[in-house]
This record gives structure tokens, C-alpha cells and sequence, in this order.
């Protein structure tokens, strides 16, 4: 089966990112596929190659690069959300990519499923 993830919170608000990355690691293992992951919203917030968590604390930006990178997984955010929120370029992490709107509609039709992450 072909998946798209779609998160929509940030990544210690709530559940849904560690649940989306448990996900995908489990749908990977089982030997499906993940098209694409598409962070929006505070989702967004992911891809900051800012965070710096405590060592004792799981650092869920490096855990979604090194999934993405070692599956070859495209890890997209949206432009417009991360704008809003001062991502940019300069600040997001190596593995992600800035995309629009578009994507995320084009996942939803490629995608057997596109399963949403949220609070």
C-alpha cells in the first residue's frame, strides 16, 4: 500500500509526530510505501534545524531526516506555513524540503491513503 503522511503538529505539543513517525516506521517494516511526508501547519516546526532538545530527550528533527534520507522519502514543508512561523532556508534542516499546496494535493491522489497527525 502506498501512504502519505500529512502532520499537522508541532513536535512536543503532542503525540501526533512521534505517532506519524511510529507509523511510518511500521508501514516500512511491513513493507509498504511512503510516497511522501508533508509537514503543515505547526507541523512545520519539525523541520527546524533549530530545536535542540535535552540529551535525555528524543530529537524528532534528526529522527525524520535520517527515516526520510534512509528510505528516500520526500519530507515536504509548506511554504506558506513555515513562513508564518520563520522557517526558511536558513533554518531548516538538511533532508526537508519547502513546497506548496500543490504537493499535498498531488499526494492525496497518488496515495492509496493519506493518513493526518494532529492534536
Amino acid at each position: 500500500m502506498k501512504f502519505g503522511l500529512l502532520i499537522t503538529e508541532g513536535p512536543y505539543q503532542h503525540e501526533a509526530s512521534d505517532s506519524a513517525y511510529q507509523f511510518a516506521k511500521a508501514a516500512l517494516a511491513k513493507g509498504h510505501e511512503i510516497l511522501r511526508i508533508f509537514f503543515y501547519s505547526d507541523g512545520v516546526l519539525n523541520s527546524t534545524k533549530l530545536m535542540d532538545p535535552q540529551a535525555d530527550d528524543r530529537h524528532i528533527q534528526k529522527q525524520w531526516t535520517e527515516l526520510s534520507t534512509s528510505n528516500n522519502i520526500d519530507v515536504i514543508v509548506c511554504v506558506a506555513a513555515a513562513k508564518r512561523r520563520g522557517i526558511n532556508d536558513d533554518v531548516i534542516a538538511d533532508g526537508f524540503k519547502i513546497g506548496g499546496l500543490g504537493m499535498l494535493t498531488e499526494l492525496a491522489i497518488e496515495a492509496d491513503r493519506l493518513v493526518e497527525f494532529r492534536a
